[in-house]
């Protein structure tokens, strides 16, 4: 390890980054000096601007990796190297935010009732019934089921921030038939490596084929299901600062985002369209035949 990744990684850790965070920008700066063949505090702005210029046009990866490529070397040039030009010659991308995908209650359903095995069945319906991020759940031990209080403790969701969250009375069901099948001993959700949680790839490949097998269109994976959760929660009438605090969301404006895909915020909404006395015309302007 040269000195210059141990100082980076150093600095991550007193600023109390995850381990995941540590572990990609640790790799994302060394795919950046691998690049050029050169060591970070030899390169400047030229070569980050070159470097995310590949990202984009060669490597055609996604803005949000790029924009947490850019995160990574602002990190390195800004604190560990102490080095101020970062945010001047950097232009921070514009995001362009994409309403959330949620599927109906009949598609949860059917999703939920597709053949499967068990444990499957139970991390989808853990992931629709508390809004959980994809590894939070898979961090999961089970001792953070507490079914004496009902609810789920997420020790340390995104940004290391804990909360709680309500422990569905049929997701618990579920559980105690997959704990009966698995008797998972630490993580709740155990992976294929003995003593490790099951990996996020795994989970994705499910998704991917109950999508196929169902025959639906629409995009499958734990946060689709978690944006599903919030989207179900707001038609029935919780309010958002609840559905924030159970997201774990820092800011109500990233919640509120979940109005533009609730049917019954929709619906409940008057078109001012529609109280206006105007004279509906049966027939096509310029003809005679009816509408």
């Amino acid at each position: 390890m040269t000195h210059l990744r141990r100082r980076m990684q150093e600095d991550l850790r007193l600023r109390n980054f995850s381990e995941r965070t540590i572990r990609h920008y640790t790799h994302t700066v060394a795919e950046f000096a691998k690049y050029f063949h050169k060591s970070p505090d030899q390169l400047g702005p030229e070569h980050v601007r070159t470097f995310l210029l590949h990202l984009l046009n060669e490597r055609k990866l996604a803005w949000g990796t790029i924009q947490g490529a850019r995160s990574a070397l602002k990190f390195l040039y800004m604190r560990t190297l102490k080095q101020t030009w970062f945010d001047q010659e950097i232009i921070k991308p514009k995001v362009r935010r994409k309403l959330p995908t949620v599927w109906s209650r009949e598609e949860v359903r059917a999703l939920l009732d597709a053949e499967m095995n068990t444990k499957h069945r139970a991390l989808l319906a853990l992931y629709y019934s508390a809004g959980l991020r994809c590894q939070e759940a898979l961090d999961l031990k089970v001792t953070d089921i507490d079914s004496k209080r009902m609810v789920i403790h997420i020790r340390e969701g995104k940004g290391k921030f804990p909360r709680q969250v309500m422990l569905s009375p049929k997701l618990l069901e579920i559980l105690r038939v997959y704990w009966r099948w698995r008797k998972p001993k630490a993580w709740l959700f155990q992976g294929k490596r003995p003593g490790e949680p099951l990996k996020a790839n795994a989970v994705r490949v499910v998704c991917q084929k109950l999508r196929k097998q169902l025959g639906i269109r629409k995009p499958l994976s734990p946060h689709v299901l978690r944006h599903s959760f919030a989207s179900h929660l707001l038609d029935t009438g919780t309010d958002l600062r609840s559905i924030q605090l159970l997201l774990g969301h820092r800011d109500l404006e990233t919640t509120s985002r979940y109005l533009h895909v609730s049917e019954a915020w929709l619906h409940a909404t008057p078109s001012p369209l529609d109280d206006l006395p105007i004279q509906i015309s049966r027939t096509a302007h310029g003809g005679n035949r009816t509408a």
